[in-house]
Protein backbone atom coordinates (compact mmCIF):
# COMPACT_ATOMS: atom_id res chain seq x y z
CA UNK A 1 0.00 0.00 0.00
CA UNK A 2 2.86 2.37 0.86
CA UNK A 3 4.40 1.65 -2.54
CA UNK A 4 1.13 2.45 -4.31
CA UNK A 5 0.79 5.76 -2.45
CA UNK A 6 4.37 6.59 -3.31
CA UNK A 7 3.85 5.80 -6.98
CA UNK A 8 0.66 7.86 -7.16
CA UNK A 9 2.45 10.84 -5.60
CA UNK A 10 5.23 10.48 -8.15
CA UNK A 11 2.78 10.47 -11.06
CA UNK A 12 1.19 13.63 -9.68
CA UNK A 13 4.63 15.19 -9.36
CA UNK A 14 5.28 14.40 -13.00
CA UNK A 15 2.11 16.26 -13.89
CA UNK A 16 0.85 13.39 -16.04
CA UNK A 17 -2.04 11.01 -15.58
CA UNK A 18 -1.72 7.29 -15.05
CA UNK A 19 -3.38 6.80 -18.43
CA UNK A 20 -0.66 8.77 -20.23
CA UNK A 21 2.20 6.98 -18.52
CA UNK A 22 0.56 3.58 -19.02
CA UNK A 23 -0.30 4.07 -22.66
CA UNK A 24 2.13 1.30 -23.49
CA UNK A 25 0.82 -1.18 -20.97
CA UNK A 26 -2.86 -0.72 -21.78
CA UNK A 27 -4.04 -0.05 -18.27
CA UNK A 28 -4.80 2.95 -16.11
CA UNK A 29 -3.23 3.45 -12.73
CA UNK A 30 -5.87 4.08 -10.13
CA UNK A 31 -5.72 6.26 -7.05
CA UNK A 32 -4.25 4.30 -4.09
CA UNK A 33 -7.47 4.47 -2.10
CA UNK A 34 -9.22 2.47 -4.83
CA UNK A 35 -7.10 -0.57 -3.99
CA UNK A 36 -9.28 -1.94 -1.23
CA UNK A 37 -9.80 -5.54 -0.24
CA UNK A 38 -13.13 -7.05 -1.19
CA UNK A 39 -14.03 -10.70 -0.52
CA UNK A 40 -14.30 -12.77 -3.70
CA UNK A 41 -17.92 -13.58 -2.99
CA UNK A 42 -18.72 -9.89 -2.67
CA UNK A 43 -17.08 -8.98 -5.96
CA UNK A 44 -19.41 -11.42 -7.73
CA UNK A 45 -22.44 -10.06 -5.82
CA UNK A 46 -21.61 -6.51 -6.80
CA UNK A 47 -21.07 -7.51 -10.43
CA UNK A 48 -24.52 -9.11 -10.61
CA UNK A 49 -26.26 -6.21 -8.88
CA UNK A 50 -28.88 -4.55 -11.17
CA UNK A 51 -27.69 -1.25 -12.62
CA UNK A 52 -29.64 1.95 -12.16
CA UNK A 53 -31.16 3.40 -15.34
CA UNK A 54 -29.41 6.44 -16.79
CA UNK A 55 -31.07 9.83 -16.38
CA UNK A 56 -33.19 11.37 -19.10
CA UNK A 57 -30.38 13.80 -19.99
CA UNK A 58 -27.73 11.07 -20.20
CA UNK A 59 -30.04 8.99 -22.37
CA UNK A 60 -30.42 11.98 -24.72
CA UNK A 61 -26.68 12.67 -24.61
CA UNK A 62 -25.73 9.07 -25.49
CA UNK A 63 -28.15 9.17 -28.38
CA UNK A 64 -26.88 12.49 -29.72
CA UNK A 65 -23.11 12.07 -29.25
CA UNK A 66 -22.55 9.78 -32.29
CA UNK A 67 -24.60 12.16 -34.44
CA UNK A 68 -22.64 15.23 -33.30
CA UNK A 69 -19.34 13.36 -33.68
CA UNK A 70 -20.19 12.37 -37.27
CA UNK A 71 -21.12 15.98 -38.08
CA UNK A 72 -18.03 17.40 -36.32
CA UNK A 73 -15.21 14.81 -36.67
CA UNK A 74 -12.47 17.25 -35.62
CA UNK A 75 -14.23 18.59 -32.51
CA UNK A 76 -13.15 17.50 -29.04
CA UNK A 77 -15.53 15.43 -26.95
CA UNK A 78 -15.77 18.20 -24.34
CA UNK A 79 -16.93 20.63 -27.01
CA UNK A 80 -19.49 18.13 -28.32
CA UNK A 81 -20.82 17.58 -24.80
CA UNK A 82 -21.24 21.35 -24.37
CA UNK A 83 -23.21 21.54 -27.62
CA UNK A 84 -25.41 18.60 -26.61
CA UNK A 85 -26.08 20.20 -23.22
CA UNK A 86 -27.13 23.41 -24.99
CA UNK A 87 -29.35 21.37 -27.31
CA UNK A 88 -30.98 19.69 -24.29
CA UNK A 89 -31.65 23.02 -22.56
CA UNK A 90 -33.33 24.33 -25.70
CA UNK A 91 -35.35 21.15 -26.27
CA UNK A 92 -39.16 21.66 -25.90
CA UNK A 93 -40.70 20.07 -22.80
CA UNK A 94 -42.82 17.86 -25.03
CA UNK A 95 -39.66 16.24 -26.46
CA UNK A 96 -37.93 16.04 -23.07
CA UNK A 97 -40.97 14.19 -21.78
CA UNK A 98 -40.16 11.25 -24.06
CA UNK A 99 -36.82 10.74 -22.31
CA UNK A 100 -38.24 11.41 -18.86
CA UNK A 101 -41.03 8.88 -19.36
CA UNK A 102 -38.52 6.29 -20.55
CA UNK A 103 -36.45 6.92 -17.41
CA UNK A 104 -39.46 6.56 -15.11
CA UNK A 105 -40.46 3.28 -16.77
CA UNK A 106 -36.93 1.87 -16.40
CA UNK A 107 -36.77 3.08 -12.79
CA UNK A 108 -39.86 1.04 -11.89
CA UNK A 109 -38.29 -2.03 -13.49
CA UNK A 110 -35.04 -1.35 -11.60
CA UNK A 111 -36.84 -1.10 -8.24
CA UNK A 112 -38.45 -4.48 -8.81
CA UNK A 113 -35.14 -6.07 -9.85
CA UNK A 114 -33.17 -4.65 -6.92
CA UNK A 115 -35.85 -5.79 -4.49
CA UNK A 116 -35.69 -9.37 -5.80
CA UNK A 117 -31.88 -9.21 -5.85
CA UNK A 118 -31.67 -8.21 -2.17
CA UNK A 119 -34.05 -10.99 -1.19
CA UNK A 120 -31.46 -13.51 -2.37
CA UNK A 121 -28.64 -12.03 -0.28
CA UNK A 122 -27.61 -12.96 3.25
CA UNK A 123 -27.61 -10.19 5.91
CA UNK A 124 -23.80 -9.99 5.72
CA UNK A 125 -23.90 -9.62 1.94
CA UNK A 126 -26.51 -6.87 2.19
CA UNK A 127 -24.41 -5.00 4.77
CA UNK A 128 -21.28 -5.30 2.62
CA UNK A 129 -23.15 -4.25 -0.50
CA UNK A 130 -24.55 -1.15 1.19
CA UNK A 131 -21.08 -0.28 2.51
CA UNK A 132 -19.54 -0.58 -0.96
CA UNK A 133 -22.29 1.59 -2.46
CA UNK A 134 -21.67 4.20 0.24
CA UNK A 135 -17.90 4.05 -0.37
CA UNK A 136 -18.42 4.60 -4.09
CA UNK A 137 -20.71 7.54 -3.39
CA UNK A 138 -18.10 9.11 -1.10
CA UNK A 139 -15.37 8.56 -3.69
CA UNK A 140 -17.49 10.22 -6.38
CA UNK A 141 -18.08 13.12 -4.01
CA UNK A 142 -14.33 13.39 -3.34
CA UNK A 143 -13.57 13.37 -7.08
CA UNK A 144 -16.19 16.08 -7.67
CA UNK A 145 -14.64 18.13 -4.86
CA UNK A 146 -11.14 17.80 -6.35
CA UNK A 147 -12.40 18.85 -9.78
CA UNK A 148 -14.10 21.87 -8.23
CA UNK A 149 -10.91 22.90 -6.41
CA UNK A 150 -8.98 22.64 -9.68
CA UNK A 151 -11.55 24.85 -11.39
CA UNK A 152 -11.23 27.33 -8.53
CA UNK A 153 -7.49 27.44 -9.15
CA UNK A 154 -6.29 25.85 -5.90
CA UNK A 155 -2.45 25.74 -5.94
CA UNK A 156 -0.72 22.38 -6.36
CA UNK A 157 0.76 20.91 -3.19
CA UNK A 158 4.56 21.19 -2.80
CA UNK A 159 6.71 18.33 -4.04
CA UNK A 160 9.17 16.43 -1.88
CA UNK A 161 12.86 16.33 -2.79
CA UNK A 162 12.36 12.78 -4.04
CA UNK A 163 9.43 13.78 -6.27
CA UNK A 164 11.46 16.65 -7.72
CA UNK A 165 14.19 14.13 -8.57
CA UNK A 166 11.70 11.70 -10.13
CA UNK A 167 10.14 14.42 -12.30
CA UNK A 168 13.61 15.24 -13.61
CA UNK A 169 14.88 11.69 -14.16
CA UNK A 170 11.83 9.55 -14.93
CA UNK A 171 11.76 9.86 -18.75
CA UNK A 172 15.43 8.95 -19.18
CA UNK A 173 15.36 6.09 -16.65
CA UNK A 174 15.90 2.51 -17.83
CA UNK A 175 12.89 0.24 -17.95
CA UNK A 176 10.23 -1.08 -20.30
CA UNK A 177 7.28 -0.08 -18.14
CA UNK A 178 6.51 2.88 -15.82
CA UNK A 179 6.90 0.54 -12.84
CA UNK A 180 10.40 -0.51 -13.96
CA UNK A 181 11.37 3.09 -14.64
CA UNK A 182 10.16 4.12 -11.19
CA UNK A 183 12.11 1.27 -9.58
CA UNK A 184 15.27 2.41 -11.40
CA UNK A 185 14.80 6.02 -10.31
CA UNK A 186 14.15 4.92 -6.73
CA UNK A 187 17.37 2.91 -6.63
CA UNK A 188 19.33 5.80 -8.15
CA UNK A 189 17.90 8.14 -5.52
CA UNK A 190 19.03 5.83 -2.73
CA UNK A 191 22.54 5.81 -4.16
CA UNK A 192 22.86 9.61 -4.25
CA UNK A 193 25.14 11.18 -1.68
CA UNK A 194 23.79 13.73 0.79
CA UNK A 195 25.52 16.53 -1.13
CA UNK A 196 23.89 15.39 -4.39
CA UNK A 197 20.46 15.27 -2.74
CA UNK A 198 20.93 18.77 -1.34
CA UNK A 199 20.05 20.37 -4.69
CA UNK A 200 16.67 18.60 -4.76
CA UNK A 201 16.05 19.34 -1.09
CA UNK A 202 16.57 23.03 -1.85
CA UNK A 203 14.14 22.85 -4.79
CA UNK A 204 11.58 21.21 -2.48
CA UNK A 205 11.99 23.99 0.10
CA UNK A 206 11.49 26.62 -2.59
CA UNK A 207 8.41 24.77 -3.82
CA UNK A 208 7.01 24.71 -0.29
CA UNK A 209 7.47 28.48 0.01
CA UNK A 210 5.75 28.87 -3.36
CA UNK A 211 2.85 26.73 -2.17
CA UNK A 212 2.30 28.63 1.08
CA UNK A 213 2.43 32.01 -0.68
CA UNK A 214 0.01 30.88 -3.39
CA UNK A 215 -2.32 29.28 -0.84
CA UNK A 216 -2.42 32.48 1.19
CA UNK A 217 -3.43 34.52 -1.86
CA UNK A 218 -5.88 31.85 -3.03
CA UNK A 219 -7.62 31.57 0.34
CA UNK A 220 -7.91 35.34 0.62
CA UNK A 221 -9.59 35.30 -2.78
CA UNK A 222 -11.92 32.46 -1.71
CA UNK A 223 -12.99 34.53 1.31
CA UNK A 224 -13.67 37.51 -0.96
CA UNK A 225 -15.96 35.49 -3.24
CA UNK A 226 -17.76 33.80 -0.34
CA UNK A 227 -16.23 30.32 -0.59
CA UNK A 228 -15.07 29.82 3.00
CA UNK A 229 -16.16 26.19 2.71
CA UNK A 230 -13.03 25.35 0.68
CA UNK A 231 -10.56 26.84 3.15
CA UNK A 232 -8.20 24.68 5.19
CA UNK A 233 -9.45 23.79 8.66
CA UNK A 234 -6.92 26.01 10.43
CA UNK A 235 -7.94 28.98 8.30
CA UNK A 236 -11.61 28.34 9.08
CA UNK A 237 -10.80 28.31 12.80
CA UNK A 238 -8.95 31.61 12.49
CA UNK A 239 -11.98 33.05 10.71
CA UNK A 240 -14.30 31.74 13.42
CA UNK A 241 -12.35 32.73 16.53
CA UNK A 242 -10.12 35.50 15.19
CA UNK A 243 -6.37 35.24 14.67
CA UNK A 244 -5.42 36.52 18.15
CA UNK A 245 -7.79 34.14 19.91
CA UNK A 246 -6.71 31.24 17.72
CA UNK A 247 -3.02 31.58 18.58
CA UNK A 248 -3.51 31.90 22.37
Amino acid sequence: MAFLRSMWGVLNALGRSGAELCSGCGSRLRSPFSFVYLPKWFSSVLASCPKKPVSSYLRFSKQQLPIYRAQNPDAKTTELVRRIAKHWRELPDSEKKIYRDAYKAEWEVYKEKISKFKEQLTPDEITSLEKEILDKRLKRKAVTKRKELIQLGKPKRPRSAYNVYVAERFQEAKGESPQEKLKTVKENWKNLSDSEKELYIQHAKEDEIRYHNEMKSWEEHMIEIGRKDVLRRTIKQRQKYGAEEYYK
